[in-house]
Order: C-alpha cells, then sequence, then structure tokens
C-alpha cells in the first residue's frame, strides 16, 4: 500500500506495537516515530524508530505535516487514553483512525478520530462511532446502532441494532446488547454477559466464573502417571 501520510503512534508499549503492525502493513500511513512522556522512557529507539518526549514532540515534529495515533488501552475505563487524547489536540495534532482492510465497513458509516477497527468487524448500515473508539477483532455492530466518544469494545461483542453504548463504557469479549438497547456513560460490561434494557450511569455487570469441576482432568480422562 502506497504509503501517502506520516504518523507518530503516542505510546511504545504493547498497544502502541500492536498499532504499529497495523499502521505500518495495512495503511496508507508510514509511522516515523512514537512517543512517550519522558520520565516513562526506557528505550530511545523502538522498530528502529526514535521515541520522542511528549512533552516536546510538536517542537519535532510540525502539527501540520504529521498526524498522530494515541495508543492506550482502557485502564480506568478509558481515562487514561482520553487524557492523553485531549493532550495531543492541545498541541493541534490531527489524530489518525485505522480501519483494518479485513474490516466489513458500511459505505455511510461514520467513523470518528483516533478510533481503532480491528480485523473481522462487522459495521452495518448508519451505525455511528465517535472519537477514541477501539473495536478489537470480531464484533458485530448493528444497524442505526451509536457508539459514542472513549469506548472500548473487545472481542467478539455483539451490539444489536439501534442501539447506543455511552461515552468512556467498556464492554468485555462475548457481550451481547439486545436490539433498542441504551448503555450510559461509564458502564462495564463484562464479558459474556447479556444487556436487554437501559442501563443507567456508571453501572457494573459481571458474570459469575464457571463452577469449577469437583472431579479433575486426570479423573475424568483417567490418567494415571508413572
Amino acid at each position: 500500500m502506497e504509503k501517502t501520510k506520516k504518523l507518530i503512534i503516542v505510546g511504545s508499549g504493547e498497544t502502541g506495537l500492536i498499532a504499529y503492525e497495523y499502521f505500518q502493513f495495512d495503511s496508507a500511513y508510514e509511522v516515523v516515530a512514537f512517543s512517550v512522556n519522558e520520565q516513562y522512557i526506557t528505550e530511545t529507539i523502538v522498530n528502529d524508530l526514535p521515541v520522542i518526549p511528549f512533552e516536546t514532540l510538536e517542537e519535532k515534529y510540525n502539527p501540520n505535516k504529521y498526524e498522530v495515533y494515541v495508543a492506550i488501552s482502557s485502564g480506568k475505563l478509558n481515562r487514561n487514553r482520553t487524557k492523553v487524547y485531549s493532550e495531543v489536540k492541545a498541541k493541534g495534532y490531527k489524530c489518525a483512525t485505522y480501519i483494518s482492510s479485513k474490516a466489513f465497513v458500511w459505505r455511510n458509516v461514520e467513523i470518528g478520530e483516533n478510533c481503532f477497527i480491528f480485523e473481522d468487524n462487522t459495521l452495518q448500515p448508519f451505525v455511528k462511532i465517535g472519537n477514541n473508539v477501539t473495536l478489537w477483532s470480531g464484533n458485530h455492530i448493528g444497524h442505526n446502532t451509536i457508539i459514542r466518544d472513549n469506548c472500548f469494545i473487545s472481542s467478539h461483542c455483539v451490539i444489536s441494532g439501534f442501539c447506543e453504548v455511552g461515552e468512556n463504557s467498556f464492554l468485555g469479549v462475548n457481550c451481547t446488547i439486545e436490539d433498542n438497547t441504551k448503555l450510559a456513560k461509564d458502564n462495564f460490561i463484562g464479558a459474556g454477559a447479556l444487556i436487554q434494557k437501559d442501563t443507567n450511569e456508571k453501572e457494573f455487570y459481571q458474570l459469575k466464573q464457571t463452577e469449577l469441576s469437583k472431579v479433575n482432568t486426570h479423573r475424568l480422562f483417567r490418567i494415571k502417571e508413572d
């Protein structure tokens, strides 16, 4: 893919390295540097690219010539990523969005800045995605659904049609949101949860872990070690 734009990734940890792989090898962006707050810099070179102190980033990389992606996960209900995203915007940068070439995104879907859409996501007609949203791999986002700013959607979530996901919310793997359901902001929906009615702000839904059997694996399979 031809490289027509230059990108700086803020964050050089696990999320930053994942973002590098996708932007560098599946987008029109050429990654030219990483950036981290100076006190957290432990390496000055990552993937053969410089690591620049975030405090002075705009002095070396002109905001009119470079875009930024904030590669921070869902810590503190997305507050960590949102804080840095706001700081990047205050420096005058445009934030890049990545959409996998292996995602299905219908023609009239709207997606904001600093979003990351992994492979195997399905975004149906009239879906709207706000700013600073992550959709990890394999999700279904039903038609006419709105996902507000600063959300993190884990893998294999099903969000049915005409739903709304409030700001800063986190959806765990394999959760299901029934159609016409509105999640309020600052919700945490745990792995495998089923939500069938509207929620209130700051609500936390969590399924219990599968009960441990009284029969262990060796007894189950009649294994006898010598």
